[in-house]
């Protein structure tokens, strides 16, 4: 009897961190893309002319933070 309900409440356990991983995941991934857009647009005011390079610049480094947050997700999905 004891024993069961300690294992259902570690598997809870494993279930909020599994949450927290991910949450925390996706929140740095928003805050780092929000991030780059925010300089990015800062830069092409100051410099429109180099405005197209700075845009490619910037989707090519948001396509990165998604991968890692994209790999963390799955990772936090095989802790459990």
């Amino acid at each position: 009897m004891l024993l069961s309900i300690l294992l259902q409440v570690a598997t809870d356990i494993a279930i909020l961190g599994k949450a927290l991983a991910v949450a925390l995941t996706v929140l740095g991934a928003g805050f780092g893309i929000s991030k780059i857009g925010a300089s990015a647009m800062e830069g092409i005011a100051r410099q429109p002319e180099a405005g197209g390079d700075i845009r490619i610049s910037m989707i090519i480094v948001a396509a990165l933070i998604e991968g890692v947050a994209l790999f963390a997700i799955v990772v936090a999905g095989f802790i459990l």
